[in-house]
């Protein structure tokens, strides 16, 4: 598939302007190497043309700011309808992309996304814009909420679609205009969703999609007719997006990386026959990429052996094979430069002294695509760079520890804060423990986030919650009427 006319801006497709050479990007199939197509970016004129396109949709005395919230709801409804009708090409173009088996896809990609919209298109009906209270002083105060205005949002490639919905969706029902710039990764199913705004009904300008490289995303994150901007993704950019807003007081939401820790607890059910699925979703889940996974397993010493054995044959038990077949259960990561990372964090690994007893390499007989196996390293120092830094990929490494005490101290010894979960038989003493991590969220005996419920980090783990009524809140401003 290649695309010329890749731009979204004004409820049209167009072709990057003339006034510079458009540069291309070429889609690979994670699973084969074979090109899945080229598709032409933006430059610093094609964003002017729609920050002016989502200014105009937001700010005209008709425009998408003014529309009633009970609009706006019915809008977001029919987007999700019309997400829903192309629910398999969606899934299909993000695993062929990213290579998340094309099971995951079909449950976050299309069911996830299409959920949160629903709910967002609920909150915009249900959550009242306005109240008015008794003053202080004298009179009353009448409280609006008003949206913020006009919002690039920055979804990563690990999960496009989702990672999108959780800033336009709130964004929207909030009364913004939205630019949507994708990772030059995963593209395709970009398309598809501008198709679905299309076929919703959503007026020109409100939702605009934006393909560019790193040098235009830095163009259009200081763009001075942007009012917010939502990213999601590395520490590292996010620092870089941080530091182009901070002189511009720009407000900014930021979900970046994680090394969370599970606490297996010394009554933990470890049966694999029981509780394998849940290990696998809240360490393992697509491939590795998945930013809130427990990659650091802390067990306890009574145990230890146990817990190092059931991780080595969770890992040796998946099958690992290309994205789009339905079996699959741990596919490729999404690039060669992401593999060859994952594999020098292997290597450094060994030579730090920790012992590998699942995987390490590549696995046979899939020779062509980014595949890497599952890997389990035990005896693992926490202080190291394996424990410390965030590898985004299929690799988990197993710590000691001697009392319940020791075990928040070596998970809340992190740069990261964004996830974690607690493995216990006792889920009031699963409870305590959660409280004193210190991190964005926990999961007891599995990790499955809640659309309704606030999701984001600490520390390097960002800025700003996603999701839950929180989430639409940052995209309103109040302003206080005094009289």
């Amino acid at each position: 598939m290649d695309k010329t006319e890749s731009l979204y801006l004004d409820g049209r497709w167009v072709s990057p302007l003339a006034t510079h050479q458009p540069e291309q990007t070429t889609l690979v199939c994670a699973s084969t190497e074979e090109s899945l197509g080229a598709v032409s970016l933006a430059g610093p004129t094609d964003v002017d043309a729609a920050v002016r396109a989502a200014r105009g949709a937001c700010d005209a005395p008709d425009g998408w700011a003014h529309w009633e919230p009970q609009q706006r709801g019915d809008v977001l409804d029919r987007l999700a309808d019309a997400l829903q009708r192309r629910s398999e090409d969606i899934a299909s173009a993000v695993s062929s992309q990213n290579g998340m088996p094309i099971a995951v896809s079909r449950q976050i990609e299309s069911g996830l996304t299409g959920a949160i919209v629903r709910y967002y298109a609920e909150l915009a009906r249900t959550t009242p814009t306005e109240e008015t209270r008794p003053h202080l002083v004298a009179g009353t105060t009448t409280v609006r909420k008003e949206p913020v205005g006009v919002v690039a949002a920055i979804p990563p490639s690990n999960f496009p679609q989702s990672l999108a919905a959780t800033k336009y969706a709130p964004a929207l029902a909030a009364g913004c205009t939205v630019i949507i710039k994708p990772s030059p990764s995963t593209l395709l199913d970009a398309f598809h969703l501008m198709d679905a705004a299309a076929e919703a009904g959503l007026p020109p300008g409100v939702l605009n999609l934006l393909p560019a490289s790193a040098d235009t995303a830095a163009y259009l994150v200081g763009h001075p007719g942007i009012d917010a901007v939502a990213f999601t993704g590395s520490t590292t950019v996010g620092r870089r997006i941080a530091e182009i807003c901070a002189p511009l007081l720009r407000p900014l939401a930021l979900e970046l990386g994680g090394k969370s820790a599970a606490i297996v607890l010394d009554d933990a059910d470890l049966d694999l026959a029981t509780m394998g699925e849940q290990l696998f979703q809240a360490t393992l889940l697509n491939n590795g990429q998945t930013c809130f996974l427990s990659t650091r397993i802390l067990a306890p010493r009574s145990r230890y052996d146990q817990v190092v054995g059931v991780f080595a044959d969770l890992a040796s038990s998946l099958r690992i094979g290309h994205a789009l077949e339905a079996d699959t259960q741990v596919g490729p990561v999404v690039s060669q430069a992401q593999r060859d990372r994952v594999e020098s964090c292997i290597d450094q690994a060994k030579a730090d002294g920790a012992r590998l007893v699942a995987g390490g390499g590549r696995p046979p007989g899939l020779d062509k695509g980014w595949f890497v196996e599952p890997t389990v390293f035990a005896d693992v120092d926490n202080r190291s760079r394996l424990a410390q830094e965030e590898i985004f990929g299929p690799v988990l490494c197993i710590t000691p520890y001697d009392d319940e005490d020791e075990a928040v101290r070596i998970a809340n010894d992190s740069p990261y804060g964004l996830a974690g979960t607690v493995w216990s038989a006792n889920p009031d003493r699963a409870h305590t423990i959660a409280r004193r991590m210190r991190t964005g969220s926990v999961g007891i005996n599995g990790y499955l986030p809640d659309p309704g419920a606030p999701f984001g980090g600490v520390k390097h783990s960002g800025i700003g919650r996603e999701l839950g009524p929180q989430a639409m809140a940052w995209y309103q401003e109040p302003k206080s009427i005094f009289h």
